[in-house]
């Protein structure tokens, strides 16, 4: 399951958030997103978990908890619509 997380701290580390979300369970892979022009985070990612029942224990566990400071906005992501990806070239 793919999942979104918002509203996190800028300068976290992807180690950080896959040691939040493997409380939960396996972890297969943390994107972060950055901007591509001056690579400073644009805060909010994504992190895939293979098994649903474990995603869906760190969705309900760490939405709306604190993490630097911040409190992050963690829920299953939606697929992304095909007007929405556009081409800045």
């Amino acid at each position: 399951m793919n999942i979104y997380v918002g509203n996190l701290p800028h300068g976290i580390k992807e180690d950080e958030l896959q040691k939040a979300f493997e409380a939960y369970g396996e972890v297969k892979t943390i994107r972060l997103m950055k901007d591509r022009y001056t690579g400073a985070s644009r805060g909010f990612g994504f992190v895939e978990m293979p098994v649903k029942a474990e995603a869906q224990s760190a969705i309900e566990g760490l939405n709306g908890t604190m993490l630097k400071n911040k409190t992050l906005k963690v829920n299953e992501a939606r697929p992304q619509k095909t007007e929405e990806r556009r081409s800045y070239r």
